[in-house]
């Protein structure tokens, strides 16, 4: 009886901890989920609702939100001579690093998929500067190899020219912070790299005997079996260029007269030197806007240039 019992009382139990491991095993992805759910809600989600809200006041660093302006600051951005020249010299400098990447980063990776002794040595040293081409240092290092008494200059005399002034001039600085960023073309090298390294070879055996050139290969396979990566590192690099602080910020900070100054130094010296973080939220969504807009064209336009090996060949 005391065993009957006992078994009886322990059936109930056994039955509530399945009960209660089938209910941990529904919400178990949950839980794993939770912390990347909660930093989410933190460091994306609230500053990207409050950086909307502030867009719309005159929110000021110390004083806080004094009064509800509505458009002002859209309008400002839109109708200030200093924020229209950083629209201008923002679009200048994407659509002259973008193209100039891609290009550069599908030239490496083409010389690179030959069979030749010690490429992965080659590919890793071109590798490199993706690596470091973000960081503090190596801005500080370009602005040591570009100033008036740095080393190209140095071997600019050596050769008999005369020295320029590169960080100084207007003609020169936009040049100099954009070829920063091309020289960083490791990432995009290593993807067209591997698009390529997938192209089927009985493709240009076949093509050879057809008696199509390697232009003309080139163009007619190449291109469009790997137009997958090419749409992708597009708008990446669209996305990052627009992005771009470092360079202009430690190379030039903005000059020589705004010569250089984006978007992005607009809204950290609109927030951090003019306390106008209201005025800095605006402008930041306005290149959020302007990011999405292109985001959108190059979706939108993929249908016509992108190939997609799947049912109907085209995404």
């Amino acid at each position: 009886m005391t065993k009957a019992g006992g078994s009886s009382t322990a059936r109930p139990d056994l039955r509530r901890r399945r009960g209660l491991s089938k209910l941990e095993q529904g919400y178990m992805g949950f839980f794993l989920v939770l912390p990347w759910l909660i930093g989410f809600c933190i460091f994306k989600l609230y500053p990207f609702v409050s950086s909307f809200y502030y867009s719309f006041t005159d929110y000021d660093l110390f004083k806080g939100v004094q009064n509800f302006v509505f458009l002002d600051n859209y309008i400002d951005a839109f109708t200030t001579t200093k924020n229209v020249r950083a629209l201008q010299v923002t679009f200048t400098y994407a659509f002259m690093t973008v193209p100039l990447k891609l290009i550069f980063a599908l030239f490496i990776a083409y010389i690179l998929n030959f069979k030749i002794r010690g490429v992965g040595l080659f590919r890793t040293a071109y590798y490199v500067p993706s690596i470091l081409g973000g960081s503090v240092a190596i801005a500080v290092l370009w602005r040591a190899l570009f100033k008036s008494d740095g080393v190209v200059n140095t071997i600019l005399a050596m050769l008999g020219f005369e020295s320029i002034n590169f960080l100084a001039n207007r003609d020169w600085a936009l040049f100099i912070i954009c070829l920063l960023r091309v020289w960083q073309f490791g990432s995009a090298m290593v993807l067209f790299l591997a698009a390529l390294k997938g192209v089927p070879e009985d493709l240009y055996e076949a093509a050879s005997i057809d008696g199509a050139s390697k232009s003309r290969q080139f163009l007619s396979i190449t291109i469009p079996l790997i137009s997958p990566v090419i749409f992708y590192n597009l708008v990446t690099q669209l996305v990052q260029a627009f992005q771009e602080f470092n360079g202009p910020y430690i190379i030039t900070n903005g000059g020589p007269r705004n010569a250089t100054t984006l978007i992005s130094l607009i809204v950290h010296n609109t927030a951090f030197k003019d306390y106008q973080v209201g005025m800095s939220s605006a402008m930041a969504w306005v290149m959020f806007v302007i990011v999405m807009v292109f985001t959108v064209i190059a979706f939108t336009s993929q249908k016509k240039w992108v190939y997609y090996s799947d049912d109907d060949g085209r995404g």
